[in-house]
């Protein structure tokens, strides 16, 4: 069975840097999008970065594009999400996700299988 194990996060000054990361245990022939979302408090979930099977296509979310980066090891399924730049804004429980589809989608719904979250707090 496939599992989605997040780590990294924590805290950090606003400014700072962070970086988490996820790997897709269990299988190692996955060729599947995978992506993270946040969730701030009393939002909606929202689309943060997304990166295709082979590493080759991102796609990044506006509120964090220019300060946020997606990286993939594929040998691994392991994706990174590099957090610079940090505002208080960006605290929140960010969620890895791996799509039923190689290509990155911004949609949640074009997601089968999530982490269990891992949370930002950015302080100013």
């Amino acid at each position: 069975q496939v599992q989605l194990v997040e780590s990294g996060g924590g805290s950090a000054q606003a400014g700072g840097s962070l970086k988490l990361s996820c790997v897709a245990s269990g299988r190692t022939d996955r060729r599947y999008a995978m992506a993270w979302f946040r969730q701030r408090s009393g939002k909606e979930r929202e689309f943060v970065a997304a990166i295709g099977w082979s590493g080759a296509s991102t796609r990044i979310g506006d509120s964090v594009k220019g300060r946020f980066t997606i990286s993939r090891v594929t040998a691994t399924n392991t994706i990174t999400l590099h957090m610079d730049f940090l505002e208080p804004e960006d605290t929140a429980v960010y969620y890895c996700a791996e799509a039923f589809r190689g290509s990155p989608s911004e949609d949640s719904e074009d997601y089968a299988l999530w982490g269990q979250g891992t949370l930002v707090t950015v302080s100013s």
